[in-house]
């Protein structure tokens, strides 16, 4: 009777037949034939196979979600068992082994027990309708967002990689979903549209349940539809949901949301909960302020519904009245407060930006929203919520990502018994329709997403089993193009990708146009200090800019430690020595994408997506060595006119332009000019910052 074993017995059916064998589906409770594989859930389960089994199978250590695979003696035979306590995790165990029976065949299904690292493993999804920013790199995701055929794939590509929770987010959901009974007239659609849209939403919240996925939406505050704001006069930045500024705080608009709040839980039965944000549209209110408008607006309507709802509560991005993002210990210690006098029963889960909007940077938590952040959290350990770090994404959006070591290393590093899970997603980017990629015959894949399987697949497993083996991916990899070509290819895509870690590392990052690692770009700059005619990161910015990771030596700190001879101690990383680990790593994946290019087994095609985008990434990363080196060279030369030094710098820069070269003869045979939210109007490609690049040389030329 559970959707989720009804969908995992699905798979595991599907997986058999594909690789030549027969099956046929059978009630537990009412088929006396031979059972060859059994999915069981708990003891009442059990009870339908206690006369063919020797032993107990069910045992305290299956936690929720978690599950075993093992062959169990019976007096027929053996039964080749899924069990757990739950349908989510036997769910997930029908799935390793229809993965399993696709990789290596019924026959060798390894035994396996496994229980889930974090209870909270989410995407955050940003809505293309009145969404956070405006940009044409968002709206032309409406029509591929409102097609459940998307939403289909994307939750089956979820639970296949075991993530639990689907957070969607834009400024102001609720008149998409419900016609306020106390104010009609903030939905602007008709009752036709507005059954669509139900439709829509009810469709997937019901396949997200199917799939054991946890469904939130998320809004930012305070905001009304832009209908409201026309027609009852209040907030009137919701008209053109403008989100920066100062809220309205009216009695009206209080009473509004919250009976929103209720009315959406009450009419959407599979919707699991609510999130919200303490920062925009709360401009000149005190963090006490803006904590009571959450509670007595938000956590109101939820306690009002009928059935209970979880909540998201973001940690506040602001410690003052102001909203560009600040932190203090008086704060967090406030909002601790409150979180834990809201009387939820189940676990709030309380969101943190780690490392701000760049997430893919350093595994040491370094800044949040706003700056710094105490221990006030999570010293003592709390008892009603549990911290979920958001490991933004806004520097890829187009090249493919795989990097399993720094996810293994991030969770070794902030899974604290305190921390409940994490959100990986992008404000600035939604993977839904692909408009990057050029038309081609070798595409096999519909939705960007797809394009990204390795990104998804190396967060979602590892959140679940951060001891995944990498023969679990390179599997994968062969699954999809032919025999051995997982291992090099996963071994390049690891050494490629730290490219974009190890810039945002050193390129100290806040907000999202503060860096676009793909593109070497940094739109909202260094202040008035340089020359903002381009996004690209100069030469001159690269030196002046501080580090993210305390780790890595600035190139000024470094050239004022060499020139003063002092010592470096050991755990710092000095640009020159970044330099040579870009250089080394970017080499060795050029020569593995040549091992695999040449093998006879694999299947032409997509793979040569594939490898062009691990081949970019490495000319990315030697690019960045020899700016780096340019960097330390032309500091120099400032310092001491030592005119060597200079002319190393300029060779530096034409070594890297060639690099740049061969980033854009791969990228232009792909890639479309796109539209990138970072740069506003102008459309993104890498071929279009030549010019800067050969800037950069004449500004080493031109050095006094």
């Amino acid at each position: 009777g559970s959707p989720q074993l009804k969908y995992a017995a699905g798979k595991l059916a599907k997986a058999l037949k594909e690789t030549g064998g027969k099956c046929e589906l059978l009630d537990l409770a009412k088929s006396p034939k031979k059972i060859d594989i059994a999915i069981i859930v708990g003891q009442a389960d059990v009870k339908f196979l206690k006369p063919l089994l020797a032993e107990e199978i069910i045992d305290k250590s299956h936690l929720g979600e978690g599950f075993r695979i093992r062959r169990i003696p019976t007096p027929s035979g053996k039964v080749l068992c899924v069990t757990a306590s739950d349908a989510s995790g036997a769910m997930y165990g029908a799935l390793d082994l229809a993965e399993q029976i696709r990789t290596v065949g019924l026959a060798k299904v390894a035994d396996r027990a496994v229980n889930p690292r974090f209870a909270f493993r989410a995407i955050k999804f940003n809505l293309p309708w009145m969404s956070y920013r405006k940009s044409e790199a968002l709206s032309l995701h409406t029509e591929t967002c409102r097609d459940l055929a998307f939403w289909r794939e994307f939750l089956d590509m979820m639970a296949a990689n075991r993530f639990n929770a689907l957070t969607l987010w834009n400024l102001h959901p609720y008149t998409f979903m419900i016609r306020p009974k106390n104010f009609p007239e903030a939905c602007g659609f008709s009752d036709k549209e507005l059954a669509q849209w139900q439709t829509f939403w009810r469709g997937l919240f019901r396949m997200a349940a199917e799939r054991g996925i946890a469904t939130y939406i998320v809004n930012w505050n305070i905001f009304v539809s832009p209908e409201m704001a026309r027609k009852r006069g209040v907030a009137a930045y919701s008209k053109d949901w403008s989100y920066f500024g100062s809220g309205d705080t009216s009695d009206l608009v209080k009473r509004y949301t919250r009976e929103c709040v209720t009315q959406v839980i009450n009419e959407y039965d599979d919707l699991t909960g609510i999130g919200v944000s303490l920062g925009e549209r709360m401009g000149g209110m005190t963090p006490q302020q803006r904590e009571d408008w959450i509670v007595e607006a938000v956590v109101a309507g939820i306690k009002k519904a009928k059935r209970p709802a979880r909540f998201i509560h973001r940690a506040p991005f602001s410690a003052g009245r102001g909203s560009g993002g600040s932190t203090d210990t008086t704060t967090e210690k406030l909002t601790r407060k409150a979180i834990e006098t809201l009387g939820f029963t189940s676990p709030v889960w309380v969101e943190v930006k780690f490392n701000w909007s760049h997430g893919h940077s350093s595994p040491r938590l370094c800044i949040v929203h706003g700056g710094k952040v105490s221990d006030a959290y999570w010293k003592p350990a709390p008892k009603n919520y549990k911290m979920a770090w958001m490991i933004r994404n806004e520097d890829f959006f187009i090249l493919r990502w795989g990097q399993g070591d720094f996810i293994r290393k991030h969770i070794a590093n902030n899974g604290h018994d305190y921390v409940g899970g994490y959100f990986i997603g992008s404000e600035c980017y939604i993977p839904a329709k692909d408009y990057f990629q050029k038309p081609d015959k070798r595409i096999n894949w519909r939705y960007a997403f797809q394009r990204q399987w390795l990104y998804y697949m190396l967060w979602g497993r590892l959140l679940y089993d951060p001891k995944t083996p990498d023969s679990i991916f390179t599997a994968e990899f062969d699954r999809r193009y032919g025999p051995d070509v997982g291992g090099p290819m996963l071994k390049a895509y690891a050494l490629a990708s730290k490219m974009p870690l190890r810039l945002a590392s050193f390129y100290g990052a806040t907000w999202d146009f503060t860096l676009y690692s793909e593109g070497f770009l940094a739109a909202a700059g260094s202040g008035g200090k340089f020359d903002r005619s381009s996004p690209f990161i100069s030469i001159d910015e690269l030196i002046d800019h501080k580090t993210l990771d305390p780790t890595y030596m600035s190139i000024p700190d470094y050239v004022s430690v060499i020139r003063k001879r002092k010592p470096i101690a050991p755990e710092r990383l000095t640009p020159l020595e970044l330099a040579d680990a870009l250089e080394t790593d970017s080499r060795t994946a050029l020569k593995l994408t040549r091992t695999v290019a040449s093998n006879p087994n694999c299947k032409p095609g997509p793979l040569d997506f594939e490898i062009d985008d691990v081949r970019t990434w490495s000319y990315l990363g030697l690019y960045f060595a020899e700016k780096l080196r340019a960097g330390v060279a032309l500091e120099t030369f400032r310092r001491t006119k030592a005119v060597a030094q200079r002319a190393a710098a300029v060779k530096h820069l034409e070594t890297a332009a060639v690099h740049w070269a061969s980033v854009v003869k791969l990228t232009s045979s792909h890639y479309n000019n796109v539209p990138l939210v970072h740069i506003g109007k102008r459309k993104f490609s890498w071929e279009s910052f030549t010019r800067d690049v050969r800037r950069d040389i004449q500004t080493a030329r031109n050095a006094k």
